[in-house]
């Protein structure tokens, strides 16, 4: 059974960062992607940020020039730097694990980020 622990949300000013991470453990052989999600009250989850195992990224145009997603393979962990935080960053953030002939991917248990002066 595969396990993603995220670490690392709070309470942060608008301007302010934050580093996220989550550690992949379990039988878990091959990641495809890693990716972080987030779902605001009210909203439906969306895509932040996405990482495959060659390093290329995605962003939502919304974080992009402000967040950086970057994962390391050995330890089977994914890490989302946000940096210039707004209040509309406020939500839960979900890290995503998608395995190498799995159909369905793992989901960590979430980090609240709240945004707010």
């Amino acid at each position: 059974q595969v396990q993603l622990v995220e670490s690392g949300g709070g309470l942060v000013q608008p301007g302010g960062s934050l580093r996220l991470s989550c550690a992949a453990s379990g039988n878990i052989f091959s990641i495809a992607s890693m990716a972080w999600y987030r779902q605001a009250p009210g909203k439906q989850r969306e895509l932040v940020a996405s990482i495959i195992p060659g390093g290329s990224t995605n962003y939502a145009d919304s974080v992009k020039g402000r967040f950086t997603i970057s994962r390391d393979n050995a330890k089977n962990t994914v890490y989302l730097q946000m940096n210039s935080l707004k209040p509309e960053d406020t939500a839960v953030y979900y890290c995503n694990v998608v395995e190498w002939g799995v159909l369905s991917p793992y989901w960590g248990q979430g980090t609240q980020v709240t945004v707010s002066s």
